[in-house]
């Protein structure tokens, strides 16, 4: 037997009833010889991990704009944070981890340079071209998937399962995946950036626990790590046996009500944001710019053009592909003077 096969066996023995299996995967959208060595989610897993979408996500906002601390969090630690979470909720509830950790590592892979402002600033563009036509319109989610499929490897994409493209184009509040792994992570993602951002957030000086209202930290906890903890269990132990991942109502509730503090007091503070304005219209600029100067993309893109895609949607792949640092040196070479040098 292969060591592919007994991994694929012990599934069979130790998952719950409501796992995943690997051997039930819809399969790929190539259908490819399996690995000798590892299932289809693990397989899927490294193509994540080894690929360039990945390794970019290092130099990508998560919310505090290019800074200069070494602690604040980027998309990729993020990512990192939210596989962990996902996967101790899998393992306690006897899923498929292997598919639980892809759909972690890849929910992000869309993600564009400077967080959920460069993503709206793509879209303010849109608007202003095509109208509110829902068919010239961008979604991190969506993109993950383009990612997944299209834009990595030369354009021949990753080949991922149905099942872990399904749980990066639903892992947002208003989709619902269709495996219980992909529910695992919609959630992880939620306690992740709630933790992570409000530990950022007290790095920053910008709020302390204390300011936490006393109705959610009656519920959830008064400091960050308290909050994280009460989350995972409560999780847990409101999804054991159940064909669902849930939480208890009073809890999804205070999570839900820290989140809005956090929109609040974060993601809308003007302190935090102050920079933002500038990251919109450097990320509109380039979109405006490359939407009307294609030739200019590099080949890759180019190819993408060749096969029948529009411009406007290359010029929001090689945008959304861009990290912060990238997207900052190729509106210098564009629209900022240089020295003039013998």
């Amino acid at each position: 037997m292969l060591i592919r096969e007994e991994l694929e066996e012990a599934e069979k023995e130790n998952l719950s009833q409501y796992a995943t299996l690997s051997v039930n995967t819809r399969g790929r959208e190539v259908e490819e010889p399996p690995c000798d060595i590892r299932p289809v989610f693990q397989r899927d897993r490294d193509r994540i991990i080894h690929s360039k979408a990945f390794r970019r996500l290092k130099d990508k906002t998560q919310v505090f704009l290019n800074p200069e601390g070494d602690h604040y969090r980027t998309r990729l630690t993020h990512t990192l944070e939210v596989s962990q979470i996902a996967r101790t909720i899998a393992r306690a509830l006897h899923l498929n981890e292997d598919l639980t950790e892809a759909i972690a590592l890849g929910h992000d892979l869309g993600h564009t340079p400077f967080g959920h402002a460069g993503e709206r600033a793509l879209n303010h563009v849109l608007e202003r071209r095509f109208g509110k036509d829902r068919s010239f319109y961008f979604s991190h989610s969506e993109q993950g998937v383009r990612v997944a499929e299209v834009l990595e490897r030369e354009g021949r994409g990753l080949n991922l399962t149905w099942e872990v493209r399904d749980g990066i184009l639903n892992h947002q509040t208003e989709n619902t995946p269709s495996t219980l792994e992909g529910k695992v992570v919609r959630l992880a993602d939620k306690f992740a950036y709630i933790h992570h951002d409000m530990d950022d957030a007290i790095r920053a000086r910008v709020l302390s626990d204390t300011d936490v209202p006393v109705e959610i930290g009656s519920v959830l906890g008064f400091t960050t790590k308290e909050r994280l903890d009460h989350l995972i269990h409560n999780t847990i132990r409101s999804s054991i046996g159940k064909n669902d991942i849930c939480m208890d109502p009073e809890v999804y509730h205070a999570m839900m009500s820290m989140r809005q503090f956090m929109f609040y007091h974060v993601y809308s503070n003007t302190i935090v944001k102050g920079e933002e304005y500038k990251a919109v219209e450097l990320v509109e600029t380039l979109l405006e710019y490359f939407c009307d100067h294609s030739a200019e993309m590099p080949a890759e893109y180019q190819q993408l053009m060749g096969n029948g895609d529009p411009a406007w949607r290359v010029a929001c792949d090689y945008i959304a592909s861009m990290t912060d640092r990238y997207a900052i040196q190729k509106y210098e070479e564009l629209f900022i003077p240089k020295s003039w040098r013998y």
